[in-house]
């Protein structure tokens, strides 16, 4: 009877020891604020082509010929 006792006793010693020592490896991760503001510096070249498309009528009025320029 006794012997059951102390195997009980040792036994939650060791859990509870073991869940302290588990509460103590949890990882903690903080994130905070810089205190200076982040600059970025982006140096970007945009290069575009717009196609228009225009009636062969509409292109006949516009062109050179047409004098209307």
């Amino acid at each position: 009877m006794l012997s059951e006792v102390v195997r009980i006793s040792v036994a939650l010693v060791t859990w509870v020891t073991l869940l302290v020592m588990m509460g103590a490896c949890t990882p903690r991760v903080e994130v905070t604020a810089p205190e200076k503001p982040i600059t970025i510096n982006l140096n970007v070249k945009i290069d575009h082509e717009i196609r228009v498309k225009v009636d062969k009528e509409l292109d006949q009025v516009l062109s050179n010929e047409s004098g209307l320029f």
